[in-house]
């Protein structure tokens, strides 16, 4: 296994336009002990930016992990390790998201209303679920990171204008 040896007390938000975001990440040993120790750290940090999702190349790992809050209990979050995701409806709605790695950046992403993701938790027991409820956007966010994939590539040209400042200061460092 590449890089177990892993600080997660040295974990920190990454922000665009690292290289680390646009890296296809690869799958984990969903019992591995550092693996969890990082999906908790991920946690403190989503909660610390009062996100709704992590996923793990956010925080500087090439990892197919990203954790969200739990839509069941407000308090809570949930981990997905090695996460897969199916679409269950056809239809496409386009809503407002952002990313905690593009501060300030908000813009309407298309995506399907239902799906059913299926990955590991942090039992490291396989577990399946599916919504149509807001959490599959969630999901579907931040399974996009684990592909390299941010929401600069989704949104309308018309959000990517409205936002082209602040995309600007971000990749000049500012």
């Amino acid at each position: 296994m590449f890089g177990m040896s892993v600080d997660p007390k040295s974990l920190m938000l990454i922000l665009h336009p690292d290289p680390i975001l646009r890296k296809k990440a690869q799958e984990v040993e969903p019992t591995d002990e550092t693996v969890l120790a990082v999906a908790k750290r991920m946690i403190e940090i989503m909660v610390e930016h009062n996100g709704v999702g992590l996923a793990a190349p956010q925080v500087g790992l090439p990892w197919r992990l990203f954790v969200t809050r739990d839509p069941e209990n407000e308090d809570g979050a949930v981990a997905w390790i090695n996460p897969k995701i199916e679409v269950t409806s056809e239809e496409v709605i386009s809503d407002e998201e952002g990313c905690l790695s593009l501060p300030d950046i908000r813009g309407e992403v298309r995506r399907p209303v239902g799906v059913q993701i299926s990955g590991y938790g942090l039992d490291g027991k396989p577990v399946t679920t599916q919504s149509d409820a807001f959490i599959a956007r969630v999901w579907q966010h931040e399974n996009d990171h684990l592909d390299g994939i941010l929401i600069i590539d989704k949104m309308s040209t018309m959000d990517k204008l409205v936002n082209r400042r602040l995309i600007r200061n971000l990749e000049r460092g500012r």
